[in-house]
């Protein structure tokens, strides 16, 4: 189902007045209903513009007014009025299809809406096309995303004679073409003498940025001889999506010493660049991040919700106190709504309870969430080990009159899915009336997390919508959790074959998985090495993770020194190359892998455990250190354990990752986080959502071998359901078996 783009395009044309302005036109020329439809244009009045040419005398219509409405209609986003107009002056101008000036209009028209096969249909009948035919047609299908075709097309154009393409086909192709279509044009661009042209110059920067070559877009900046605002902002941004954060402050920096002016995305960039392993010095980057806060004040910007958004991600991530900027906020800025929302985004994936507590405190202060409050909370429900908060909510948006928002119902399919209730998702999905595609994406992707790749590549087909790159990313995932290695193999085949998208590393990384899970590490390694751009860490994560899996010592080396390069923060590769060695009976190998984690700096992230009671949530480490009923828990455990030792279950104790008697290792096992979460939940049946018949555990780090066996094993005996979120997926487990079958 194909959704309107605006409700503004169904407003009558007729409810506008025209009478003031008809009297004027009475006994004139075509040409002074072009001139005050122009004139009304330029004034934002198009609905006005448009009610006049209704009401005029159809013989004071022309060619030259219809181009002006098309072209005024695309940039409104008014489908709906472009079409009826469309269909008026084939009514009036049965042979206007040969006007080459208005079947450009028409084209740029239908190309900015999505419709691109009428676009194309009208541009195949055309006798005669120039230059702004062949670049409105390339920078539509730029802009859907659709890259190969975009630069076939451009590729076509070149072969027409008296046909140069100018600086906007060239910024149209660049936009979607991978690194090895944009070096051609980037010699082309040189070719043809219009290297000096920045708005090339920009769009090619921003090519270079997206293809990882960094170092490529910094070489181009430096050579311009002039630099626009969009030049500096490109450079930053690639720094950025480099995670190179100190050579973005650092152009930052220079531009703001060359008085050239920044805008919201300068600093989005730039607050961007303080988060993640970007190597910034702590004390450093907070400094920067509080002066460039002050210069958001100053010029107005952090009135903004996604700029005091990355303004508080970033001093959070630096380790600011959310107090401090809570009440530098209560200082600086007005209390409204905005405000609110952005404290609730910086804190809704970090610490959704902080989260959700600041939106209680919003509702006590009186003010009245919005259509994004509501959106960004339900993302802090995500973060819940049960979908209770996520109902609350969920009502919450119906008595605000919001239930319709397909923004709020996207939310809620993540909502749901994360929370554990893949019905509660299909629900939401199946009531929608109509679609977009976050609404499928969400879907294909709750099916996946939840180990239901067959529902997945059923609901594919049925989609009415073409899919993007995410699209993809998740078909491919809910391959991997499934092991179905010949349809993921299947599905990135027909990425480019059928549907005109480039794998991008997300891609390729769901494929390094598919293939290593599955034991094809040598194909795994072999795709690796055929990739057209660098591996980043979450291609050489997926590689190292089957390594571990099938035991392959030597290529998991290689990975991990990939790993130690681009992350040298990172504990996981020297973890998994310790487990490696540790499985193995290696203990010397592994010990001395641990001695150099903490000499470099690496922290292990520790694992824990969530679960939900009453209205309580408890969280469990290994051994339920800190936990105050400690004792009880490990009592009840204990007791648990040797009735599952009665029905066959066998600890794994290869498992135990150092040379210590056997007694040790079970013991080691025995104290994991998520059984002490399990034997707690069953020590407070009462108190649990839904009655106890399920329990529900999230736990931050992938679940082991043991306690996959013990939780199997414990659905059976208890009679219950037991939902387990890992770092990864769901596991289901009833009956004494998993929803993933034992392949995770």
């Amino acid at each position: 189902m194909r959704c309107p783009t605006t409700r503004a395009c169904f407003v009558s044309i007729r409810s506008f007045s025209s009478s003031n302005l008809l009297p004027a036109l009475a006994g004139h020329e075509p040409d002074d209903l072009l001139n005050e439809v122009r004139l009304l244009s330029s004034r934002g009045q198009l609905h006005q513009a448009l009610s006049l040419f209704y009401n005029s005398s159809p013989q004071l219509n022309s060619l030259q007014t219809y181009a002006t409405l098309f072209h005024e209609c695309a940039r409104h986003g008014y489908l709906q009025q472009g079409l009826r107009l469309h269909h008026c002056m084939l009514a009036h101008f049965p042979s206007c299809t040969s006007d080459l000036f208005v079947t450009n209009h028409l084209i740029n028209m239908y190309s900015k809406f999505g419709y691109l096969q009428y676009a194309h249909q009208l541009f195949d009948a055309m006798p005669k096309r120039n230059v702004v035919s062949w670049t409105a047609l390339v920078s539509g299908y730029a802009q859907c995303g659709r890259g190969v075709e975009s630069f076939r097309l451009f590729s076509d154009m070149l072969a027409e004679r008296d046909c140069r393409p100018n600086d906007f086909a060239f910024t149209s192709v660049l936009s979607s073409c991978d690194y090895l279509c944009g070096k051609q044009l980037h010699a082309l661009v040189l070719k043809m003498g219009l290297g000096a042209s920045v708005y090339v110059a920009n769009s090619l920067i921003t090519m270079y940025s997206k293809s990882y070559k960094v170092e490529e877009a910094w070489t181009l900046f430096k050579s311009l001889s002039c630099w626009s605002q969009v030049s500096w902002n490109s450079m930053i941004a690639g720094f950025q999506l480099a995670k190179l954060g100190m050579h973005a402050i650092g152009v930052f920096v220079k531009m703001h010493h060359e008085g050239i002016g920044f805008n919201r995305a300068t600093l989005l960039s730039v607050f961007s660049s303080l988060c993640g392993s970007n190597g910034i010095d702590i004390n450093l980057g907070l400094k920067f991040c509080f002066q460039v806060y002050c210069l958001s004040v100053k010029t107005g910007f952090i009135s903004e919700v996604e700029v005091a958004t990355a303004f508080m991600k970033a001093y959070s991530e630096l380790g600011g106190d959310v107090s401090e900027f809570y009440h530098l906020f209560l200082e600086t800025s007005c209390q409204d709504i905005i405000f609110w929302t952005s404290m609730i985004t910086t804190l809704a994936e970090p610490d959704p309870a902080k989260a959700f507590f600041l939106y209680r405190q919003l509702l006590r202060e009186g003010l009245t969430p919005d259509l994004y409050t509501f959106s960004i909370v339900l993302k802090t429900c995500a973060g819940f080990v049960t979908e209770q908060h996520a109902l609350a909510i969920h009502s919450q948006v119906i008595k605000a009159g919001f239930e319709d928002e397909m923004v709020l119902r996207n939310a809620l399919i993540h909502a749901y899915a994360r929370c554990g209730s893949i019905a509660l998702s299909k629900k939401v999905f199946e009531e929608m009336g109509c679609r977009d595609l976050v609404s499928w994406n969400s879907m294909l992707k709750a099916y996946g997390l939840h180990g239901k790749a067959k529902e997945a590549l059923q609901l594919f087909p049925q989609m009415d919508l073409k899919p993007d790159t995410a699209t993809f990313v998740a078909l491919l995932s809910a391959c991997s959790h499934s092991g179905m290695v010949e349809e993921g193999l299947r599905i990135f085949d027909s990425m480019f074959k059928d549907h005109g998208i480039i794998p991008q590393l997300d891609h390729y990384a769901c494929m390094v998985d598919i293939l290593g899970r599955a034991g094809r590490i040598v194909e795994a390694e072999e795709l690796i090495r055929r990739m057209p751009m660098e591996p980043d860490s979450v291609v050489w994560s997926a590689l190292l993770g089957s390594c571990r899996k099938h035991g392959e010592t030597q290529l998991a080396k290689t990975a991990v020194s990939k790993l130690k390069q681009m992350e040298p923060e990172n504990s996981l590769g020297y973890v998994q190359m310790s487990n490696i060695y540790s499985s193995g009976g290696r203990f010397n190998e592994a010990g001395t892998i641990r001695k150099e984690m903490d000499g470099s700096g690496a922290r292990k992230e520790p694992g824990l455990s969530w679960i939900e009671v009453g209205n309580q949530v408890h969280e469990f480490a290994s051994g339920g250190r800190h936990h105050p009923q400690r004792e009880a828990i490990c009592t009840k455990l204990q007791g648990l354990i040797g009735q599952l030792k009665e029905i066959g279950y066998v600890p794994e104790i290869s498992l135990a990752l150092h040379d210590i008697e056997e007694e040790h290792k079970q013991e080691q096992l025995f104290h994991h986080s998520e059984k002490m979460a399990l034997v707690f939940a069953v020590m407070n049946e009462g108190k649990l959502h839904g009655g106890g018949n399920v329990i529900r555990i999230m736990k931050n780090i992938r679940i082991c071998v043991d306690c996959h066996n013990f939780m199997k094993l414990a659905s059976g005996f208890l009679q219950k359901e037991i939902i387990v979120r890992d770092s990864n997926r769901f596991h289901h487990f009833k009956d004494n078996s998993c929803s993933c079958n034992d392949y995770w």
